[in-house]
């Protein structure tokens, strides 16, 4: 059993590793497509931030993963083929440049194997999948909503300033909105990994305890219940540092397919317009993510937030066909993750793993 917890860990960091270079189209390809940052500079900028969100924010989207399903009635093999699901989506997403949510993927894989170990949907949390099923319309659209407004705010406030001169100061604030989104990336997405590898652990320690043995101090994770019913995670430090440290690695590998379709294929956009797409995604981040712990698409929320700028110029300014064929990828994810690691599951039991 231990050999299998090592071989979860492991590809979950190589999951966190594909993360990062899948999704730093979301940080970068506003950036680069304005030319004000080139790519390897501009990965280097989304790495350092995805790294320093450890600093920054609570586990709380690693809290709602690790609830997905039920730890103590599930196997170190459903989690085992939910990571395989995950991986396995995301490259064929990547592959197709088809910016889809790996946070969708991971919880979808997870729920899909669980559901093929006990042959029924009662070890899913109902209310995670809902209201991560819910944040899958409603990312986009409050991206959308969010950048719209803050692309007129800046287009009023500075209608008597000399274009030169505003172009040049936007430039630098991509820099400064480009970082902030990054950070919200970082303290998303890191996390979807942090929760799994507990969930884990929290199987590997119930099957210590049921036989009698001690459980080491490097697998000794812990939920703790405070006085409002809710519940927290504890983990050791050396699992959310190496999971932030993968996802900037991955980050740093750049996933250029997807960076040309959010950069270029959605709708151009100019410096100003990335600083309101940039920020209206951090906004967002920071606010469904860190604030309600819900783990929201990083991918999502910034597709809408480049459709919200595109917007303000004409709606046909905005590629809706592309649009619309990102949306079908996006409800299809957690199914399809789910299918592939109900598949998965039944794979490695075949094989007595």
């Amino acid at each position: 059993m231990l050999t299998i917890l090592i071989v979860t860990i492991v590809l979950a960091f190589v999951f966190d590793l594909i993360n990062g270079f899948h999704d730093a189209a979301n940080s970068i390809a506003t950036v680069v497509s304005t030319k004000v940052l080139a790519p390897f500079p501009a990965v280097l900028w989304a790495a350092f931030w995805n790294f320093v969100a450890y600093w920054v924010f609570d586990l709380k989207v690693a809290n709602t993963v690790a609830k997905t399903v039920d730890s103590s009635a599930i196997t170190l093999q459903v989690i085992l083929a939910g990571i395989i699901a995950a991986i396995i989506w995301n490259l064929l997403t990547w592959y197709f440049g088809i910016p889809s949510s790996s946070s969708h993927t991971l919880i979808g894989g997870f729920a899909g194997a669980a559901v093929a170990h006990t042959g029924t949907f009662s070890v899913v949390s109902e209310e995670v999948i809902v209201k991560t099923v819910i944040f899958i319309f409603l990312s986009p659209i409050i991206g959308m909503i969010i950048s719209y407004l803050i692309t007129l705010i800046i287009l009023w406030s500075s209608r008597r300033a000399n274009p030169h001169h505003a172009n040049k100061w936007f430039r630098k604030g991509q820099i400064l909105s480009s970082g902030a989104l990054s950070l919200g990336h970082g303290g998303s997405d890191s996390q979807k990994v942090v929760g799994i590898i507990s969930a884990a652990m929290l199987v590997y320690i119930h099957s210590l305890n049921a036989q009698g043995l001690a459980v080491p101090d490097w697998v000794h994770v812990r939920e703790t219940v405070d006085a409002m019913g809710k519940t927290h995670l504890h983990v050791p430090a050396w699992i959310p540092i190496s999971c932030y440290t993968a996802i900037s690695l991955g980050t740093m590998m750049g996933g250029w397919r997807i960076v040309k379709t959010m950069g270029t294929k959605i709708t151009k956009v100019t410096p100003v317009e990335g600083v309101a797409a940039e920020t209206a995604g951090a906004i967002t981040l920071f606010g469904v993510s860190q604030g309600l712990g819900i783990p929201v698409s990083t991918t999502h929320t910034i597709s809408g937030a480049i459709m919200g700028v595109g917007m303000t110029k004409r709606l046909s300014a905005v590629r809706w066909g592309v649009a619309n064929n990102l949306l079908i990828a996006w409800v299809l994810t957690i199914p399809v993750s789910m299918l592939i690691a109900g598949l998965v599951y039944l794979a490695i039991t075949a094989m007595g793993i």
